[in-house]
């Protein structure tokens, strides 16, 4: 069987990164005992991809050139030499962006699509729900009453963070970009008030959003916005650092806000974590989260574009904040 892949051909340099994307097709391997043999279905977009494809010190190796890019995805076993899993499993786990795959079988992990969609698992029910879920629940550990400032709200982590904050009781401002998303913030997932970062000044609207200041940060975003949100928390007040997306593009030279002093004139907690820190944990996550979304007390969506050969699109894509929600590639149906 052949397969079609997505491969870094090198690590980008001062150019555009869609130059070093390739797409190749190669025929799937012999299985060996313990592997299994994967027809993805969709691939996971996620803005940690940039940190992957440089080769800088980070929390996990870079992807080496010419191999598959990484990511995770979904799909159904198609042949099977495990003892895990059976022909007609779902599966999701690090992938890689392609069509077809052979996997050793502790690399992934089952899911009951009978519970879902497949590709919820990538979004909500998927690494995306479970970091807003343990990032928001186990570390920044909202309480009633509490004022909850989260940035990238709409986004696939940070829609999922605002909404356990809300759960929990906490006064919540999601900060957006453009208007359509912030109506979505309000109208939609219901947080109590919503800043448009393309066309107001954030710091500003924050102190007359919040005029008790801040308990507690949930921040996707880094730069100017974690700078302004610094300014305006209560003493002893939590900061939970989830990505720094406006810092991706010098990955490795990433700028501290210029107010970073206020962490201790202020007691402040910061936290920083990945995903990595709670796999573990990750059915603790499915007890919270599917009942939540099942009875309609969460809600999640997704922007899905169709077809591999659309990989350096939708890459480009969440960086330049275009996508409403959870950023999927369809890669294939699995037969």
């Amino acid at each position: 069987m052949e397969a079609t892949q997505v491969r870094m051909r090198e690590y980008p340099g001062a150019g555009p990164a869609r130059d070093v994307w390739s797409l190749t097709h190669d025929r799937l391997r012999q299985l060996g005992d313990g592997e299994v043999a994967v027809a993805l279905d969709t691939i996971s977009i996620d803005p940690g991809m940039s940190g992957w494809i440089t080769n800088k010190r980070s929390y996990m190796p870079p992807v080496k050139p010419g191999s598959v890019m990484r990511a995770f995805g979904v799909g159904e076993v198609i042949e099977s030499k495990s003892d895990r899993f059976s022909t007609g499993d779902w599966v999701t786990g690090f992938t890689g962006v392609q069509t077809h795959g052979v996997f050793r079988d502790e690399h992934l992990r089952k899911i009951d699509a009978s519970l879902s969609p497949p590709e919820k698992f990538l979004s909500g029910l998927g690494m995306t729900g479970y970091t807003g879920f343990f990032g928001m629940s186990d570390i920044g550990r909202p309480r009633e009453g509490e004022t909850v400032v989260v940035s990238a709200a709409s986004g696939a982590v940070g829609s999922i963070a605002a909404q356990v904050a809300k759960a929990a009781g906490a006064r919540v401002i999601g900060i957006a970009g453009g208007p359509e998303k912030c109506a979505y913030l309000q109208g939609k997932l219901g947080l109590d008030h919503a800043i448009d970062y393309k066309n107001c000044n954030v710091g500003d609207a924050l102190a007359k959003a919040c005029p008790d200041e801040i308990d507690l940060y949930f921040d996707n975003v880094g730069g100017e916005t974690l700078e302004a949100v610094l300014g305006l928390m209560r003493y002893k007040g939590r900061v939970v650092i989830c990505g720094a997306i406006s810092q991706y593009d010098d990955f490795a030279g990433a700028k501290g806000p210029s107010n970073f002093m206020s962490v201790v004139t202020h007691s402040l907690n910061i936290r920083g974590f990945t995903m990595r820190d709670y796999m573990h944990r990750i059915p603790e996550a499915l007890e919270w989260l599917v009942p939540a979304w099942k009875d309609g007390r969460l809600k999640m969506r997704e922007h899905v574009v169709e077809g591999i050969e659309n990989f350096p699109d939708a890459y480009e894509m969440i960086f330049r904040g275009e996508n409403h929600g959870k950023l999927l590639l369809k890669v294939g149906r699995a037969q």
